[in-house]
């Protein structure tokens, strides 16, 4: 009887893992849960990209609605939603801040020259701490941060107009109207 439950045990341990691999299989990348929603976003403070601009901080959330979104000139993903950025950037009652992630400034520098600047505030997270704090699992991520500097929403993955359209803006006029 204990050779034939012997014999089996291969079998069982086999199928559990075909079943663990089925389920990680169906799960959406983009559901990724953030322990963050409704909390106050990480105190941080990061320098800026740019020699004569300032840098970014959790005190520039200066009560209206941003959206703050990590990216990195290495990130292909980063480029795909980039237009989607620059869109964004430059409709009215949107703010848009950008964290570089573990990047080099000049890198990003002329990733921003050569597609263009969407940004109001850039700050440089070269060890990655920042981000970590805020709970980023891999650029892009954009959140939704409140006039109160609570995040309100996490975007994980390349902004698509849909996404915009669906998702952010929706958001970005209802905080905007209940403060």
């Amino acid at each position: 009887m204990a050779r034939k439950l012997l014999f089996l045990l291969p079998a069982a341990l086999f199928a559990v893992l075909v079943i663990a691999l089925a389920v990680g299989l169906r799960h959406d990348p983009h559901l990724l849960p953030s322990a963050l929603i409704d909390r106050p976003a990480p105190d941080f403070t990061l320098p800026g990209l740019y020699e004569n601009a300032g840098g970014f901080t959790r005190q520039d959330f200066d009560g209206r609605v941003t959206l703050v979104n990590f990216f990195a000139s290495w990130c292909a993903p980063c480029r795909e939603e980039h237009p989607e950025l620059l869109a964004l950037g430059r409709l009215p009652g949107v703010t848009l801040d950008g964290i570089a992630y573990k990047d080099k400034p000049d890198d990003s520098r002329r990733f921003l020259e050569r597609l263009g600047d969407p940004y109001r505030r850039i700050g440089i997270d070269r060890s990655g701490a920042t981000a970590i704090d805020f709970g980023v699992y891999g650029v892009p991520e954009t959140y939704v941060v409140d006039g109160t500097g609570r995040i309100r929403h996490r975007h994980v993955g390349p902004l698509t107009a849909e996404d915009v359209k669906r998702e952010i803006l929706p958001l970005v006029q209802q905080i905007s109207r209940a403060e």
